[in-house]
C-alpha cells in the first residue's frame, strides 16, 4: 500500500503545480525541478528508511503473534480448524473436507479422515464417507462428528512374514458412523502460548541470515548423506583392494562380457540382483528428490523474505522518482487522470513482481532476483522520466525511437526513395493521369526526373489494372523476366506475411505458457504450448514456401543480383518479426533496380 500511496501522491501534488503554472513560476525564479524535489526527496528517503525498519520489526512481530493465536483458537474451536481442501489434524485424526456449510461450518463433504496408531507408524485406517456433521455441546468436552454413507478400511497388522506378504486388511460399508473426539486437553489451552517461532515472515534480517546459512548447510550435509547412502549401496567399501593378480600361463580367450564367466543360473542371479539395486537405488533418488525441491522451495522463501524487507523501502524511493517527474509531465492534478495511471504502474509493478516471486519459489529464477525485478524495472523508468522532467522535455518523443528503427529496417515513405542520403518523394504521381504517368516512363530524363522514377510511375498504372498489352500499344516495353519476377515478388511478400502472423501467435501463445504454468493453471498451460507448437509449425511451413519463392524471384530476375543468402535466413528464422521487414525490402529494391532495366 505504502509504495501506491507514495506514487499517486507524487503524481497528484507535481501534476497540480505543473497544470497550474506553479512550475513556471518558480523556473522564472531560479527554481528548479531538482531544487525542488530535494527536499521531498530527504523525506522519502527517511520514509524508506522507516519501511525498512518497520518490515524488519514491527512486521514479524505482528505476524508472530497473529499466526501463533490462530493456531490456539484452531486447538480451542477444533471445527474452525478444518480448512476445505486439505488434511487438517484434530486429535488422532487427520481430516480433509472438499467443501463446508452451514452457519458455523458444520456441514462437511467429501470426507477423507486418516486415523493414527500409537503402536504403529503410519496411515493405516482410513475413513471416507460423503458427506458428514460436526456436533458439540456447550457443556460437553466430546466433539461428535457424524459420516454418512461411507467405507472403512484398516490394513491388518500380522507378525507373520509370509501373511503379512498377503496384504491382510478389512473393508466395511456404512450408512452412517459416529466419532467422538475427547477435547479435555483443550480445556487448558492457553492463547497466550507462543511455540511456533520458524516461519520465515516472523523472522528479523538476523534472524532469517541465521536460518538462510543453517539451510544452505543443511542442504549441503543432506546432499552429502545421500551421495554417501549411494556410494555405500554399490559395497566398493567392502571389496579387498589388496588383491595381488595372478598371471595365468594358458592362454585363454575371454568375452569382453563378464557374465560370460557363469553359468545360467547365476548370471539370472546377478542380473535379478542388479535389478532390484537400480530399482531401490531409483526409488531413494525419487524420495529424495522431493524433499529436496520441498526443502529449496522453503529455503527460497527465506532468501525472498529477506531481500524483501530491503526491496519494500527502495520501491518507496523508485516510485517517487517515477511519480514525481511523471506528475510534471502530464500537468495533471486532481484523482482522475493521475490515479489511472498510478493504478497501472502500479498494477504493472505488482504483477511482474508476483510472477517474478512465484518463479523464484519454484527455483526456475534466481530468488535475489526474483525479488528485485519489477523494483529494477521501475528504476531505469524512473531516471529516464526525472531526465525528461528536469530538461522541459515531452513525455514521448516518438521520432527520436522510430527513425534509427526505420533507418535499420531500411523503412521510408510510401512512394519516396533516397538517393545520395535524399529522400525524394513521389507522392505526386497519384495526380497523375494515365497518359501522363505513360510519358513519364517514356521521358522521364527530358522532363528532368532520375530513373528511380521508373518503378512508382509503373506500380501505380499495375494499380490502374493497365494491362502489358495497353503499355505495348502505347510504346513501352516490358520484358517477360520482369513479368515473371514481379509476380514472384509480390507470393514472397504474401507468404511472408503469413509466416510473420503465425510466428506471432505462436510466440504469443509461448509466453502465456509460462504464465500460466507459473501461476498453477496446468490445462491452460498445456493447450496454450499445443496451439503454440501447431502456429509455429505453419510458420515454418510458410517460411520454407517463403524460401522457395524468393529463389524463384532470383531466378527470373533480369539483370541478376546476388539472391539473399539461405545462412542468413536460417539465422533469422527466430527473428522474424525483423526479417520479415529486410526480406521485403530487399526484394522491393531489387525489383526496382530490375523495372529500371526492363521497362522501356
Amino acid at each position: 500500500i505504502l509504495p501506491l500511496t507514495i506514487l499517486l501522491a507524487s503524481i497528484m501534488v507535481f501534476g497540480d503545480f505543473a497544470e497550474n503554472y506553479e512550475f513556471a513560476a518558480m523556473k522564472s525564479t531560479g527554481i528548479s525541478l531538482q531544487r525542488v524535489m530535494l527536499g521531498l526527496s530527504i523525506f522519502i528517503a527517511a520514509l524508506s528508511l522507516t519501511t525498512f525498519l518497520f518490515a524488519n520489526n514491527v512486521i514479524p512481530w505482528a505476524e508472530y503473534n497473529s499466526y501463533n493465536l490462530r493456531k490456539n483458537i484452531a486447538k480451542l474451536k477444533p471445527a474452525m480448524a478444518i480448512a476445505e481442501g486439505q488434511f487438517n489434524e484434530i486429535g488422532n485424526f487427520n481430516i480433509k473436507v472438499d467443501s463446508k456449510s452451514g452457519d458455523r461450518g458444520q456441514f462437511l463433504k467429501k470426507v477423507v479422515m486418516h486415523e493414527r496408531s500409537n503402536n504403529r507408524n503410519g496411515n493405516y485406517k482410513v475413513i471416507i464417507a460423503d458427506s458428514g456433521e460436526l456436533k458439540s455441546s456447550e457443556n460437553s468436552n466430546i466433539l461428535q462428528l457424524i459420516l454418512f454413507n461411507g467405507n472403512y478400511y484398516e490394513e491388518i497388522y500380522n507378525k507373520d512374514p509370509k501373511e503379512a506378504q498377503k496384504k491382510p486388511h478389512a473393508k466395511s460399508y456404512f450408512d452412517t458412523y459416529t466419532l467422538n473426539v475427547d477435547l479435555e486437553a483443550l480445556n487448558n489451552v492457553d492463547l497466550d502460548d507462543k511455540n511456533y517461532n520458524g516461519r520465515y515472515n516472523m523472522l528479523d534480517v538476523s534472524g532469517l541470515n541465521y536460518t538462510i546459512d543453517s539451510l544452505y548447510k543443511s542442504k549441503s550435509n543432506n546432499y552429502k548423506g545421500l551421495a554417501e547412502t549411494l556410494y555405500s549401496r554399490t559395497s566398493i567399501n567392502n571389496l579387498d583392494q589388496n588383491i595381488k593378480p595372478i598371471k595365468d600361463s594358458l592362454k585363454t580367450e575371454h568375452s569382453n562380457n563378464i557374465l560370460d564367466l557363469f553359468d545360467t543360473k547365476t548370471k539370472v542371479q546377478i542380473l535379478n540382483l542388479s535389478l532390484n539395486s537400480m530399482n531401490s537405488t531409483k526409488q531413494i533418488i525419487d524420495t529424495k528428490k522431493k524433499g529436496f525441491e520441498i526443502s529449496d522451495k522453503w529455503l527460497n522463501k527465506h532468501i525472498i523474505a529477506l531481500n524483501e524487507k530491503y526491496a519494500l523501502g527502495i520501491a518507496c524511493f523508485i516510485l517517487f522518482f517515477v511519480g514525481a517527474p511523471l506528475g510534471a509531465l502530464i500537468r495533471k492534478g486532481g484523482i482522475g487522470l493521475p490515479l489511472v495511471i498510478a493504478i497501472l504502474l502500479f498494477l504493472s509493478y505488482h504483477f511482474i513482481g508476483l510472477f517474478a516471486k512465484n518463479s523464484a519459489e519454484n527455483g526456475s529464477i534466481n530468488p535475489i532476483f526474483g525479488t528485485w525485478l519489477s523494483t529494477l524495472i521501475m528504476l531505469p523508468l524512473g531516471i529516464y522520466l526525472t531526465r525528461r522532467a528536469t530538461n522541459d522535455k515531452g513525455l514521448f518523443e516518438f521520432d527520436s525511437y522510430l527513425n534509427p528503427l526505420k533507418k535499420f529496417l531500411n523503412l521510408k515513405p510510401k512512394n519516396s526513395v533516397t538517393i545520395d542520403g535524399e529522400v525524394i518523394n513521389y507522392n505526386f504521381l497519384e495526380t497523375y493521369k494515365t497518359n501522363r504517368l505513360m510519358e513519364v516512363i517514356k521521358n522521364y530524363e527530358s522532363l528532368n526526373f532520375d530513373e528511380s522514377i521508373k518503378p512508382f510511375a509503373f506500380n501505380i498504372l499495375t494499380k490502374r489494372h493497365v494491362s502489358i498489352a495497353q503499355l505495348n500499344e502505347n510504346g513501352i516495353t516490358v520484358n517477360d523476366s520482369y513479368t515473371n519476377s514481379k509476380k514472384d515478388a509480390k507470393d514472397v511478400v504474401e507468404y511472408s506475411k503469413f509466416a510473420i502472423l503465425f510466428y506471432s501467435i505462436g510466440v504469443i501463445l509461448l509466453i502465456l505458457h509460462f504464465v500460466f504454468k507459473n501461476n498453477k493453471l496446468p490445462e491452460i498451460a498445456s493447450a496454450s504450448i499445443d496451439l503454440s507448437l501447431i502456429c509455429i509449425f505453419i510458420y515454418l511451413l510458410y517460411f520454407v514456401v517463403t524460401y522457395l519463392k524468393s529463389t524463384s524471384f532470383y531466378k527470373h530476375l533480369e539483370p541478376k543480383t546476388k539472391p539473399i543468402n539461405s545462412i542468413l535466413m536460417l539465422l533469422g528464422l527466430p527473428f522474424y518479426a525483423i526479417s520479415h521487414f529486410l526480406l521485403k525490402n530487399k526484394i522491393k529494391e531489387d525489383l526496382d533496380k530490375s523495372c529500371i532495366e526492363n521497362v522501356k
